[in-house]
């Protein structure tokens, strides 16, 4: 198996978080979320889940496999601009319904746990460096 495409992801998310949080800490930026909405949340991952599964590309990859010329991945696309069409067809019923169901609000890791936003960082950097080595160690 080939775990490239998590240690890039990991290491995306970890690089994001952390330079976010700087900017914030510095003055530059204000980080504002948004409200976690559950529903949403459930739908949303299903229909990706969903699409992932059947056609084998996430909608990133699915991008550059249409530059590599792979034939496959246009029904991909078309399944994005189709279900993009579809919900904003729907968004009035999906906005009064699903899209209020379980309104968490906007909570963040430190938060949840009472601590400073760079210790929840720092505990993160060395969970992903740790599964990181045990890739390599297991030649994954």
């Amino acid at each position: 198996k080939d775990f490239t495409i998590v240690k890039f992801m990991f290491t995306a998310i970890l690089v994001g978080m952390t330079g976010i949080y700087l900017l914030s800490d510095l003055g530059i930026i204000n980080v504002a979320g948004r409200s976690f909405i559950l529903g949403g949340t459930l739908v949303g991952g299903a229909l990706f889940g969903i699409g992932w599964a059947l056609i084998g590309y996430c909608p990133g990859t699915g991008w550059a496999a249409i530059g590599e010329g792979r034939i496959d991945a246009i029904f991909g696309l078309l399944g994005v601009f189709f279900g993009g069409f579809i919900y904003s067809e729907i968004y009035p019923f999906m906005r009064d319904t699903v899209l209020t169901w379980g309104d968490l609000g906007n909570p963040t890791l430190p938060e949840l746990f009472g601590v400073n936003h760079w210790i929840v960082i720092g505990i993160l950097i060395v969970a992903v460096v740790g599964m990181f080595r045990m890739l390599e160690k297991y030649d994954l």
